[in-house]
This record gives structure tokens, sequence and C-alpha cells, in this order.
């Protein structure tokens, strides 16, 4: 066991006791500062299951899915804890400061977290300068989305802006046109929307390998609150075109598993054990329309290893982790990779 999960039963209550965002804030600093003086072994005392997805080798299948490292400032720390593959984002073309605060909200009876963070994050050139030097072995996945000010006909361009910027330092690359916080952003999920900036992006990533030597695989993240209709026209696309992998899946907007609480009508996206069910649906669903040969990345709802290893079942090649996090601090990792081989 790491200092740092011995520690994180006596931190959580006092971390718990100040607004979400702040505690977010410190606990991303003293993670760094944690990996700084060594006391960040890696969580894994059996031997690491490495697996090959999408061509790229990951140490292990345990993600840390996108938002808890907005602006890849702790990517060898995160990595030294023990996660297979770091993704960090949601980055942006421009830097941009987010909603309003308060923006993160905690609702610890159900395990969950609402957030309306709005994508804020210093910019995609920030974020591909931090990157340069990293030396973790994990693999690094760059989550990209649009500004808030662009309108969705323009979306493509800083979509392309991103994709451009992040080529030379991303293992992948994850298209993010779920995050109920940006408004209009779930449109671009319409099939004709979809196709076009997915057309667009495959035909820039061939151009990016031939000019780079190499291949950055290019991913999809989709959300929860999609009918049936959608999942097929989504999956319908994707074959399609191509894509290399899909993220299933970002938050949910929907509040029928927090009816009740205090903060259910706080608007945003609801993460951690409410959207498990409903995010599991949807990932079986598209194992099921998907071509073999696209992936699938699990996330939502994970707060154990028998929930990662449900996802598995269901289809996932590899999860993710965020509110699980927080809630049972970073032994969820050893617990997970103790279950998942």
């Amino acid at each position: 066991m790491t200092l740092i999960e011995k520690f994180y039963p006596v931190m959580k209550p006092w971390l718990f006791r100040l607004d979400a965002e702040r505690a977010h804030t410190l606990t991303v600093k003293m993670m760094v500062i944690a990996h700084r003086l060594g006391m960040l072994k890696t969580v894994v005392t059996t031997p690491q299951q490495p697996r090959i997805v999408m061509g790229l080798t990951f140490p292990n299948v345990l993600g840390l899915a996108a938002g808890m490292d907005k602006s890849a400032s702790a990517v060898d720390a995160w990595g030294a804890l023990g996660f297979g593959f770091v993704e960090v984002g949601t980055l942006t073309p421009r830097p941009q400061p987010g909603n309003p605060k308060p923006r993160l909200f905690r609702l610890p009876e159900h395990e969950a977290l609402i957030n309306r963070m709005g994508f804020n994050n210093p910019g995609i050139h920030s974020a591909v300068k931090k990157l340069q030097h990293r030396r973790t072995k994990a693999v690094v996945g760059v989550n990209i989305g649009k500004n808030f000010d662009t309108p969705n006909e323009d979306a493509v361009n800083d979509y392309l802006h991103c994709l451009k910027a992040a080529y030379p330092v991303a293992d992948y690359i994850a298209v993010n046109i779920s995050s109920p916080n940006t408004k209009g952003l779930r449109d671009l999920q319409a099939e004709g929307a979809v196709r076009q900036l997915i057309a667009e992006l495959k035909k820039e990533q061939a151009a990016l390998k031939m000019e780079h030597g190499k291949t950055v695989p290019l991913l999809v993240k989709i959300a929860p609150d999609l009918n049936d209709m959608q999942v097929e026209a989504l999956a319908r696309v994707f074959n399609e075109q191509h894509i290399d992998g899909v993220i299933a899946t970002n938050t949910t907007i929907d509040r029928d598993a927090v009816t009740g609480h205090a903060l259910a009508q706080e608007t945003g996206g609801l993460s951690g054990a409410p959207v498990r069910e409903r995010s599991n649906l949807v990932l079986q669903a598209f194992r099921m329309l998907l071509q073999d040969q696209i992936p699938l990345i699990g996330v939502g709802g994970i707060l154990n290893g028998a929930d990662a290893l449900e996802k598995m079942k269901l289809g996932a090649a590899l999860v993710q982790v965020y509110s699980g996090l927080v809630y049972r601090g970073p032994g969820l990792a050893r617990e997970i990779l103790g279950q998942v081989k």
C-alpha cells in the first residue's frame, strides 16, 4: 500500500468539508507534490497485464477519465499511481474559464457528482507543452472539444485545430461531443453532423499520419442519454467512417436516480453510481452494433472491481474511472486491477 493510500482515509473527511471544486484542485496539486517527493509508487504488486488495443500497448486496462486532469499537469503522478492510461482535458483551441462557480457538487448519499464545469481549461497549446516533457509509461489520451462561443456550424474547425496540435504528443485523441455543459454540443451527435465531423477529422488524421510517420487513434466520446434510434445512427456512422474507438459514456442529464436529493435540480452532468446502469446499457448496445475491430472504453459508475469487471463482460476493452476515485480514493486502482485481468 502506498503512503497516499494510507493517508486518503484521513484526508477524505477534510476534503469533503471543502467546496468540491476546491477539493479537486487541491487533490491534483497534492498528487503532483506527492509524486515529486517519491510518495507514489505503482499500486499493483502483481505483474501488470498489458493489453494491445488500437495498436497501442496499455500497461493495464485501467484509465483515468477526462475531467480529472484538465490541464495535463499531473500525468506522471497518475501513471505512478498505477493507471495504465490517462486521458487529459477536455481541451479547446483557446483557453476558457468555464461556467460560473459553484459548478461541481457532491451527492455522497448516491456516491455521485454533478458538474457543469463547461470545459474550463488552459487551451490545447498549454497542455501540449506539458505533455512534451512527460515521463510516464502510461498511455496518454487527449480529449478535445470546441470553445463555448464557437457555433456548431464552425465546430469542425475547433476540433481540427486541436487534432493538429495534439497529434505529435498524444497516444490517442478523444473527440468530446457529449458533454451536457457546453450549449448545443450534444447536437453534434446527430447523424448528419457527426458524419461530417468525423469525415473531416479522419481525413486530417490521414494527412497527419503521413506528416508525422505515426498513427494516433481517433475516438469519440458519447452520451448515455441516447435512445435506440440514436445509438443505431451513431453506430452506423462509426462503422462507415472506421472510427478507431468509442468511449461510452459521458455524464447524464437524467435525474431519476437522485430524485428528492437537495441538489438533484442543479444543472449539469450526473456521474458516479447513478449513471452505471444506463452507461452499461449503451455500452452493450454499441458492442452489438459496432464492427469487432472498433474497441470500446467503458466509463460511468465504476466504484469497485466488480463494476469494472461488469463493463469488461459487456464488451469494454478498457475501463476508466473518475467519480469512483473521489469516493473510494487511490486504493480503487489496486482493487480494480486485482479483479480485472
